[in-house]
């Protein structure tokens, strides 16, 4: 063990010469010793979160360029929380030093953001059974629910918690093998392995893997091959008892254009909600979010992360973005944290929210109406009719995605618009539009000229 204390001196050493003193002395002189060497990892205790999240952002690569230099095995650098530390001890009593295995880098790029983990994962009644069920899946893959399937709007911390499980996973065992992925990618790579005609690697990169995530599910809506394709993934990984993780903006039985056979598989093992976090809830998330960028939790007072958590309610991602924008606004200009301050931060941000919301009251939307119907050669009542022919089914989506892009009202809002249609269904023809934009020219130039006939600047 002494030997790699005197490594993490030699590499601090180089650290010195590198940084400037206050980066050396706020990030790596308080990193006094190696706390344990398991599974070629070096584990190394940082003082807090706001530290440890620094080095794995910014600083985590030089360590380890740095660690190879002075070793012939393949290690790496591991930054854990104190917390992290008490709980390795629970684990074991002493020190563990493995032989190291081939190719470790290579191996553990699984896509994972390290900085998505349950001790920073705020825990509410919007989220508790989400939370509870993935720290089992973490801790017991393809034993205590499989698939697990976690669903809920945008920006609420789903991929949060899917990466959470992952993390927790390789932090237990790193050689398991372990892939986190967006539909969209899956698809892309599905794309490209099926015109090459080559499926080896595709094969090997999602059928020889122990944990598979699979992140907005929802968008294999209307891929067919794909969504064959995926089924073959999941039947061969659940028959040989690897675990599977989903997320989706709704629950698999309002899923649409995804086979039957597939969305059923999807609740075989258990369903998850996360929702709109209480206000105390929010206020939380705002305190365990200050922790992490700054190393003075005291740096905003309460009336403040209270002010901002009950002007932004939407989701944990605008209101995590507006605390940024708060103390990057008072750092960088040297600022008081006060309310008059934050107010003037998010000054753009709350008069957008407002015009936002009182052009969606106020707006009558006929003159859209009018401009896709005619865009189309249809009649605005047939628009807005049940009709299911495709010419439309298609002006309909048109009209929605064109309401969502001006004015971003809600998606209730938009199915009453539209003879009050569910919001699933506005959702689905929205992501519908989205997909057509990406895939195909003619369509994306069409919304183009629509958007700008509608008032787009």
């Amino acid at each position: 063990m002494d030997n790699f204390e005197q490594i993490w001196n030699k590499v601090k050493s180089t650290l010195q010469l590198t940084f400037d003193e206050d980066i050396y002395n706020q990030h790596f002189a308080v990193i006094d010793n190696v706390f344990k060497v398991s599974n070629n990892y070096i584990y190394l205790i940082a003082p807090n979160s706001y530290i440890k999240n620094k080095i794995d952002n910014f600083y985590l690569n030089r360590l380890n360029y740095l660690l190879n230099e002075l070793v012939e095995e393949q290690y790496l650098f591991k930054i854990i929380t104190k917390e992290q530390a008490a709980l390795e001890l629970k684990k074991e009593t002493k020190y563990e030093i493995n032989t190291p295995e081939e190719d470790i880098e290579n191996k553990y790029k699984t896509g994972l953001n390290p900085t998505y983990t349950f001790d920073n994962f705020v825990v509410g009644p919007s989220n508790r059974l989400a939370y509870t069920s993935a720290t089992k899946v973490a801790d017991q893959p393809a034993t205590f629910a499989n698939p697990l399937y976690i669903f809920g709007h945008v920006g609420l911390g789903k991929t949060h918690l899917m990466q959470c499980i992952g993390n927790f996973a390789l932090d237990n065992n790193p050689n398991q093998k372990v892939l986190y992925v967006k539909t969209d990618q899956f698809i892309e790579d599905f794309g490209n392995a099926a015109q090459q005609r080559s499926f080896e690697d595709f094969s090997k990169k999602y059928e020889d893997i122990d944990i598979l995530l699979v992140d907005d599910i929802q968008f294999l809506s209307g891929k067919t091959k794909t969504q064959l394709e995926f089924f073959k993934i999941f039947e061969k990984l659940k028959d040989n008892n690897k675990q599977i993780v989903i997320t989706s903006d709704r629950p698999a039985s309002e899923l649409f254009d995804i086979m039957a056979r597939l969305t059923s598989r999807f609740e075989w093992g258990l369903t998850v909600d996360i929702n709109k976090p209480s206000l105390e809830h929010r206020i939380l998330i705002l305190k365990k979010k200050l922790n992490i960028e700054t190393s003075d939790p005291n740096l905003i007072t309460d009336d403040i992360l209270e002010y901002i958590a009950q002007l932004f309610d939407n989701n944990v991602r605008e209101l995590e973005g507006a605390l940024k924008r708060v103390l990057f606004y008072c750092t960088a200009f040297n600022y008081e944290f006060n309310i008059e301050n934050t107010q003037e931060a998010l000054k753009n941000l709350i008069n957008s929210k407002k015009a936002s919301t009182q052009t969606v009251d106020r707006t009558n939307y006929t003159n859209i109406l009018d401009i896709v119907s005619n865009y189309y050669n249809i009649n605005t009542t047939d628009l807005l009719s049940k009709k299911r022919q495709k010419k439309y089914v298609f002006a309909r989506q048109v009209g929605m995605y064109i309401i969502k892009e001006l004015f971003d009202p809600t998606y209730k809002k938009i199915g009453q618009i539209f003879n009050g249609r569910d919001h699933s269904t506005v959702i689905y023809s929205i992501e519908q539009i989205s997909n057509y934009i990406q895939t195909d020219e003619s369509i994306k130039n069409d919304i183009e000229k629509l958007l700008i006939k509608c008032g787009k600047k």
